[in-house]
Protein backbone atom coordinates (compact mmCIF):
# COMPACT_ATOMS: atom_id res chain seq x y z
CA UNK A 1 0.00 0.00 0.00
CA UNK A 2 1.47 3.19 -0.92
CA UNK A 3 2.25 5.77 1.57
CA UNK A 4 0.49 8.93 2.30
CA UNK A 5 -0.05 11.92 0.16
CA UNK A 6 2.87 14.42 1.21
CA UNK A 7 1.59 18.04 1.17
CA UNK A 8 3.41 21.30 1.77
CA UNK A 9 1.26 24.10 2.53
CA UNK A 10 2.06 27.37 2.80
CA UNK A 11 1.24 31.22 3.18
CA UNK A 12 2.36 34.76 3.59
CA UNK A 13 2.34 36.19 7.09
CA UNK A 14 -0.86 36.08 8.69
CA UNK A 15 -2.53 34.56 6.01
CA UNK A 16 -3.99 31.61 7.64
CA UNK A 17 -1.58 28.83 7.52
CA UNK A 18 -2.05 27.57 11.16
CA UNK A 19 -6.21 27.96 10.36
CA UNK A 20 -5.84 25.93 7.30
CA UNK A 21 -3.36 23.22 8.98
CA UNK A 22 -6.23 22.62 12.07
CA UNK A 23 -9.11 22.44 9.48
CA UNK A 24 -7.28 19.73 7.37
CA UNK A 25 -6.38 17.72 10.45
CA UNK A 26 -10.08 17.85 11.32
CA UNK A 27 -10.31 16.75 7.40
CA UNK A 28 -8.32 13.46 8.33
CA UNK A 29 -4.70 14.37 7.35
CA UNK A 30 -1.91 13.86 9.77
CA UNK A 31 -0.06 17.15 10.09
CA UNK A 32 2.88 18.98 11.35
CA UNK A 33 4.35 22.32 11.70
CA UNK A 34 8.14 22.79 10.71
CA UNK A 35 7.98 25.51 13.34
CA UNK A 36 7.63 22.54 15.87
CA UNK A 37 10.55 20.97 14.63
CA UNK A 38 12.80 23.35 14.66
CA UNK A 39 12.13 24.43 18.26
CA UNK A 40 12.90 20.61 19.06
CA UNK A 41 15.77 20.85 17.08
CA UNK A 42 16.76 24.15 18.92
CA UNK A 43 16.66 21.87 22.10
CA UNK A 44 19.61 19.30 20.37
CA UNK A 45 23.23 19.25 21.74
CA UNK A 46 24.16 19.10 18.35
CA UNK A 47 22.48 22.38 16.76
CA UNK A 48 22.96 23.68 20.65
CA UNK A 49 26.62 23.29 20.02
CA UNK A 50 26.90 24.56 16.57
CA UNK A 51 25.33 27.88 17.48
CA UNK A 52 27.55 28.22 20.28
CA UNK A 53 30.66 27.65 18.42
CA UNK A 54 29.30 30.83 15.81
CA UNK A 55 28.13 32.66 18.13
CA UNK A 56 29.16 32.25 21.58
CA UNK A 57 27.44 31.03 25.15
CA UNK A 58 25.31 34.22 24.50
CA UNK A 59 23.10 32.97 22.82
CA UNK A 60 22.45 30.29 25.62
CA UNK A 61 20.31 30.07 28.87
CA UNK A 62 20.64 28.17 31.55
CA UNK A 63 22.33 25.54 29.12
CA UNK A 64 19.12 25.79 26.64
CA UNK A 65 19.13 28.17 23.45
CA UNK A 66 17.83 31.49 23.84
CA UNK A 67 15.56 31.94 21.15
CA UNK A 68 15.26 35.49 21.20
CA UNK A 69 19.20 35.94 21.56
CA UNK A 70 19.07 33.73 18.15
CA UNK A 71 16.85 36.31 16.89
CA UNK A 72 18.43 39.12 17.89
CA UNK A 73 21.78 37.77 15.76
CA UNK A 74 19.93 36.68 12.43
CA UNK A 75 17.68 39.43 12.25
CA UNK A 76 20.47 42.13 12.49
CA UNK A 77 22.75 40.15 10.12
CA UNK A 78 21.33 38.59 6.69
CA UNK A 79 24.72 36.53 6.67
CA UNK A 80 24.13 34.81 9.88
CA UNK A 81 20.43 34.00 8.97
CA UNK A 82 21.86 32.12 5.87
CA UNK A 83 24.23 30.22 7.95
CA UNK A 84 21.58 29.17 10.13
CA UNK A 85 18.97 28.68 7.47
CA UNK A 86 21.51 26.53 5.87
CA UNK A 87 22.26 24.64 8.84
CA UNK A 88 18.41 24.05 9.97
CA UNK A 89 16.73 23.20 6.47
CA UNK A 90 18.51 20.15 5.66
CA UNK A 91 17.71 18.82 9.56
CA UNK A 92 14.27 19.46 9.02
CA UNK A 93 13.87 18.13 5.37
CA UNK A 94 15.77 14.77 7.74
CA UNK A 95 12.79 15.24 10.55
CA UNK A 96 9.67 16.06 7.92
CA UNK A 97 10.97 12.30 5.97
CA UNK A 98 11.40 10.72 9.40
CA UNK A 99 7.52 12.01 10.41
CA UNK A 100 6.04 11.00 7.26
CA UNK A 101 7.71 7.18 7.69
CA UNK A 102 6.37 6.76 11.07
CA UNK A 103 2.78 7.52 10.39
CA UNK A 104 0.16 4.66 10.65
CA UNK A 105 -0.57 2.84 7.35
CA UNK A 106 -4.01 3.65 5.59
CA UNK A 107 -3.27 7.31 6.55
CA UNK A 108 -4.44 9.21 2.96
CA UNK A 109 -2.95 12.35 3.76
CA UNK A 110 0.08 14.28 5.81
CA UNK A 111 0.20 18.15 5.56
CA UNK A 112 3.26 20.03 6.82
CA UNK A 113 3.19 23.75 7.63
CA UNK A 114 6.24 25.16 6.14
CA UNK A 115 6.70 29.08 6.19
CA UNK A 116 9.24 29.02 3.99
CA UNK A 117 8.27 25.94 1.59
CA UNK A 118 9.43 27.28 -1.65
CA UNK A 119 12.35 29.58 -0.19
CA UNK A 120 13.78 27.30 1.71
CA UNK A 121 14.08 24.72 -1.17
CA UNK A 122 11.71 22.08 0.36
CA UNK A 123 9.03 21.96 -2.33
CA UNK A 124 10.15 18.68 -4.07
CA UNK A 125 9.73 17.06 -1.05
CA UNK A 126 6.37 17.23 -1.41
CA UNK A 127 3.82 15.25 -3.90
CA UNK A 128 1.65 18.77 -3.84
CA UNK A 129 1.68 22.06 -2.16
CA UNK A 130 -0.48 24.27 -1.03
CA UNK A 131 -0.48 28.07 -0.90
CA UNK A 132 -2.94 30.15 1.68
CA UNK A 133 -2.95 33.55 0.67
CA UNK A 134 -5.49 36.63 1.99
CA UNK A 135 -5.71 40.46 1.33
CA UNK A 136 -3.38 42.90 2.76
CA UNK A 137 -5.70 44.35 4.79
CA UNK A 138 -6.84 41.29 6.30
CA UNK A 139 -3.36 39.65 6.77
CA UNK A 140 -2.45 43.42 8.74
CA UNK A 141 -5.18 43.39 10.79
CA UNK A 142 -4.31 39.59 11.73
CA UNK A 143 -0.99 39.87 12.46
CA UNK A 144 -1.65 43.06 14.75
CA UNK A 145 -4.18 40.73 17.03
CA UNK A 146 -1.16 38.21 17.16
CA UNK A 147 1.00 41.10 18.60
CA UNK A 148 3.05 41.20 15.47
CA UNK A 149 1.93 44.88 14.16
CA UNK A 150 3.11 45.51 10.38
CA UNK A 151 4.09 42.74 8.01
CA UNK A 152 7.22 44.55 7.03
CA UNK A 153 10.23 43.17 8.02
CA UNK A 154 8.84 39.84 8.45
CA UNK A 155 7.99 39.73 5.15
CA UNK A 156 11.00 40.90 3.71
CA UNK A 157 12.89 37.10 3.74
CA UNK A 158 10.01 35.59 1.87
CA UNK A 159 8.27 35.56 -1.31
CA UNK A 160 5.15 37.68 -1.95
CA UNK A 161 1.80 36.05 -2.03
CA UNK A 162 1.75 36.20 -5.49
CA UNK A 163 5.15 34.48 -6.27
CA UNK A 164 4.10 31.48 -3.62
CA UNK A 165 0.70 31.18 -4.99
CA UNK A 166 2.45 30.90 -9.10
CA UNK A 167 4.56 28.52 -7.60
CA UNK A 168 1.90 26.06 -5.44
CA UNK A 169 -0.02 23.28 -6.52
CA UNK A 170 -3.06 24.48 -5.10
CA UNK A 171 -4.42 28.02 -3.95
CA UNK A 172 -6.48 28.50 -1.23
CA UNK A 173 -8.10 31.76 -0.54
CA UNK A 174 -8.44 32.98 2.83
CA UNK A 175 -10.60 36.47 2.39
CA UNK A 176 -13.50 35.47 4.49
CA UNK A 177 -14.94 33.44 7.15
CA UNK A 178 -13.23 30.27 8.83
CA UNK A 179 -16.58 28.55 7.53
CA UNK A 180 -15.85 29.65 3.63
CA UNK A 181 -11.88 28.44 4.63
CA UNK A 182 -13.46 24.98 5.64
CA UNK A 183 -15.35 25.00 2.82
CA UNK A 184 -12.93 25.43 0.35
CA UNK A 185 -10.50 22.99 2.06
CA UNK A 186 -12.90 20.05 1.95
CA UNK A 187 -13.64 20.77 -1.55
CA UNK A 188 -9.99 20.48 -2.57
CA UNK A 189 -9.28 17.48 -0.03
CA UNK A 190 -9.85 14.50 -2.61
CA UNK A 191 -7.14 16.32 -4.72
CA UNK A 192 -4.74 15.79 -1.78
CA UNK A 193 -6.08 12.20 -1.73
CA UNK A 194 -5.45 11.84 -5.16
CA UNK A 195 -1.36 13.60 -5.41
CA UNK A 196 0.32 10.91 -4.42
Amino acid sequence: MPGPSLIGLTGGIAAGKSEALRILADLGAETVSTDGLVHELLGTAAVRDALVDRWGPEVTSGGEIDRAAVAAVVFERRDELRWLEELLHPLVRDRVREWAGGLAEGTDVAVVEVPLLFEGGMASTFDATITVVAGDEQRMARAAARGHGSLEGRDGRQLSQEEKAAKATHVVENHGSVADLEAELTRLYPALVAAR
